[in-house]
């Protein structure tokens, strides 16, 4: 940032005084000011890195005269990031702010370190906001390869590139990022992307998928519990969050949350607080998040499924990744990856792809996207016989999803009238038996959850799955 000026607005003077000092210890220049009448006229003095402005300057606790001082400021400078402060707070008000351009919120009484990180974060993510805007011209792979470390993330296209840039800049800060796109796009690698870029890099990335955690088990998964606080609890667990402090947590599956546990969430991403299970003891974690969601978290707000104080909570930023039927170049370069990656994994040598297959693959719905290609170009690899792989490899797949989605593919293909769930049971048995009937890489090499792949398994039956 160019300066250190923060202008603090707050009619109590205890609060002023005691916040300025704090704030000029760890490097700051803290400008005092009682009331928005006088703070207002400080913006045209000192050039501000950031605003913190209570929310009550009379005996009404509305919140309404910090709300219109807010406005004010926002019409004076559009990008000054403001900091809402008050001891009559309340979500609405904080949603309020939020929609109004506040950066954050925070409730009295305070905690220093998290008032600090409120107030550095907000400066951070709006240096860096300039950048994220869409260059004129799209950035090279080159160029961003030199910046970032990107190298797990495979492609060129320019709408990926635009995304890979943002990640890369934003990554920097500790604001939370909110990565939105259809299943199979690789929301996945770019949280991890935004860990490797960042602060944090040499400390855990931890994964947790939402949609496999049942409500009874979300404190216990998240916060940990104490041996004895339930039937089955035999030996203390740390939670997911213990594990991430100092770190960054993924949450993946953001939109199948329910009502229940967002309220939990929403609390220890408000406080960076909880308390494991059968524990009176407060524990603190500092972590930065990542969330992502297939789904349209706006729409879920209107419909009541999803909390809209909780989504102002995770999307300062929000990424949205382009599905593979938009970024088709990258599908013979993403085909090659696997093909490496298979090579790698089994030890198959010398095959390679035929320039029209390449072709027909970016003609293909794809409608799974990535995962969809991977699966398809992994079991195509490990069940043909040529070394260089055919169309006819790919059509007569028992795996080809486009099989029975295209009119245009003939009836034949389909073996003796296998019905899709015949095919499924075959596709699991085949995956459990290439990976010794364990669940966690079977799961993997499928493309779904350990969840999913045990629900499967009872559903169907089948026996000698391994955890």
């Amino acid at each position: 940032m160019a300066n250190n000026y923060v202008l603090i607005i707050d009619d109590d003077e205890a609060v002023r005084k005691s916040i300025g000092l704090f704030l000029k210890m760890n490097g700051f220049k803290p400008i005092l000011s009682p009331n928005p009448t006088e703070g207002i006229p400080l913006l045209s003095e000192f050039d501000f890195s950031c605003v913190l402005l209570d929310m009550n300057f009379k005996v009404e606790t509305t919140g309404e005269e910090g709300l219109d001082t807010l406005k004010k400021i926002k019409q004076h400078q559009p990008d000054l990031p403001v900091v809402l402060f008050t001891g009559w707070g309340s979500m609405q008000l904080a949603i309020e702010g939020m929609k109004l351009g506040a950066s954050d919120f925070l409730n009295k009484p305070w905690e220093n370190d998290h008032l600090l990180k409120c107030i550095t974060d907000a400066i951070a993510v709006e240096k860096n906001k300039f950048k994220t805007k869409l260059p004129e011209k799209s950035p090279t792979r080159k160029k961003l390869e030199q910046q970032f470390d990107i190298s797990h993330v495979i492609g060129q296209d320019p709408k990926l590139l635009q995304v890979l840039e943002t990640v890369g800049r934003v990554a920097k800060t500790n604001a939370p990022i909110l990565i939105m796109g259809e299943s199979g796009t690789g929301k996945e690698l770019i949280a991890e992307a935004v860990h490797k870029n960042s602060p944090r890099k040499d400390n855990e990335f931890v994964k947790v998928n939402l949609g496999g955690i049942s409500q009874s088990l979300f404190e216990s998964e998240m916060f940990g519990h104490k041996k004895g606080s339930f039937t089955g609890a035999y030996t203390d667990r740390e939670g997911r969050f213990a594990v991430a402090d100092k770190g960054s947590i993924f949450l993946d599956e953001m939109g199948e949350l329910d009502l229940s546990s967002q309220v939990k969430l929403l609390r220890v991403l408000q406080e960076r607080k909880f308390e494991p299970l059968g524990s009176s003891k407060t524990q603190t974690a500092d972590f930065r998040v990542v969330s992502a969601t297939n789904k349209t978290l706006p729409d879920l707000v209107k419909e009541g499924k999803f909390r809209e104080d909780l989504f102002f909570r995770i999307n300062l930023i929000t990424v949205v990744l382009p599905p593979l039927r938009e970024r088709k170049g990258d599908i013979p370069l993403l085909a090659n990856h696997f093909l490496e990656q298979l090579e790698q994994s089994y030890g198959i040598t010398g095959k390679s792809f035929a320039p029209e297959t390449l072709k027909w693959l970016q003609k293909q719905p794809l409608k799974g996207n990535i995962r969809e290609l991977k699966n398809w170009v992994e079991s195509s690899v490990l069940m043909s016989m040529n070394d260089i792989l055919q169309v006819s490899d790919f059509e007569n797949n028992p795996t080809n999803i486009n099989a029975f989605q295209n009119d245009e593919i003939k009836e034949e293909i389909i073996p003796n009238g296998m019905t899709l769930e015949e095919m499924e049971i075959i596709m699991i048995k085949n995956s459990l038996n290439d990976n010794r009937f364990k669940i966690a890489p079977s799961a993997k090499q499928l493309g779904i959850s350990r969840n999913a792949l045990y629900r499967k398994i009872e559903k169907y039956g089948i026996t000698d799955a391994q955890d």
